[in-house]
């Protein structure tokens, strides 16, 4: 059975691709989010643009502007983990793939995600590149990486976008612009609900890790992103706590037992390095506040965790060589793009 074949049996009447557009308070940003979308070469997908309760109905309104796509109206705020989580649901596509009502799909963005997952038919998770809108020069990220410090980052933000990126490994999808296999998606359990939103992405990524399913960067599928427009800017109080307490549940559920005495003091001495900067200086109380709330909610998270480790099919050796131990990747930022392994994926 050749692999269209197996894409048309694994979606019986239904479209290739389900895209999930997750708005709250998007504004102008989600209309051109829209129209880059409806603009797509790839035609075989359904769209669904969910409002997850915005308290502006603009976000709805525009969203009518394009009867095409499906408008799914929530009466509260599930954050971007349940609204994912619905979308999987409702969709319909083999594959699930997400998109930020802040980021901007060049015309040939699917099509390029779907021919990556021909040339690697066993892997079932992708990311895409991502570029600053603000300027395109500079990269938005190329895939999450996972530091020995538990923090994650997106590979390569605010640098130079270098003129040959190659397509590889990286620790886990970004949720801004993703594809991911949706029955792995739904035995995963989806996003976790308890992190509502911010590093979400990074959770279910870390947990792909662990059952031994890779991510591939595919720098060829292209997005703008312009970043943190729902909720207020990167630095937002609302951006700022979740981030933190989200980043130390992320270190609390996933982190294999051999890894974890290690990881998680040098998460606290990470934290409170970056809380030192002069520039982050006026984020210490918000910090602090998420350190706080992280431990309120260790109850539920060990729970998971016991979960998630019980699933765990690579050893913490194999999760460490997945992630980077130099600190000059963290503070710089750098990309972390591994040769796709044979040994794990069955490729030639």
């Amino acid at each position: 059975m050749d692999e269209r074949a197996q894409e048309d049996k694994a979606k019986p009447g239904g479209p290739a691709i389900t895209v999930c557009v997750i708005a709250y308070n998007s504004g102008p940003t989600l209309r051109t989010c829209l129209a880059h979308l409806a603009a797509q070469s790839f035609t075989d997908f359904e769209a669904l643009i969910i409002d997850n309760a915005s308290p502006d109905p603009g976000d709805r309104a525009i969203a009518r502007e394009f009867p095409a796509m499906r408008l799914i109206e929530n009466t509260a705020n599930l954050g971007f983990s349940g609204a994912g989580n619905q979308a999987a649901r409702e969709g319909r596509g083999r594959w699930l793939v997400f998109l930020n009502p802040d980021a901007f799909a060049q015309p040939d963005w699917l099509a390029e995600l779907v021919a990556a997952s021909r040339r690697h038919p066993t892997v079932r998770s992708f990311t895409s590149r991502q570029l600053m809108d603000e300027d395109p020069t500079l990269l938005d990220g190329l895939g999450d990486v996972m530091s020995g410090y538990g923090i994650p980052y997106r590979g390569g933000y605010l640098s130079k976008c270098p003129e040959v990126i190659p397509e590889g490994e990286v620790f886990s999808p970004c949720g801004a612009a993703m594809m991911i296999d949706r029955a792995l998606f739904l035995e995963q359990g989806g996003f976790d609900e308890f992190f509502f939103c911010y590093s979400e992405d990074v959770d279910l990524g870390y947990r792909l890790q662990l059952a031994g399913e890779p991510t591939i960067l595919a720098p060829k599928a292209v997005i703008r992103h312009v970043g943190s427009a729902s909720s207020g800017g990167r630095k937002s109080e609302f951006a700022v706590f979740h981030g933190t307490r989200n980043r130390f549940y992320g270190v609390y559920k996933d982190t294999p037992w051999p890894l974890l005495p290690i990881v998680l003091p040098l998460h606290l001495l990470g934290v409170i390095y970056i809380s030192s900067r002069r520039e982050n200086r006026p984020h210490a109380p918000i910090v602090w506040r998420a350190f706080k709330a992280s431990l309120r909610g260790l109850p539920t998270i060990l729970k998971s965790r016991r979960e998630v480790q019980a699933r765990r099919k690579v050893s913490a050796l194999a999760i460490a060589r997945a992630m980077t131990w130099n600190p000059k990747d963290l503070t710089g930022r750098r990309p972390v793009i591994r040769r796709v392994r044979p040994t794990r994926l069955g490729e030639p």
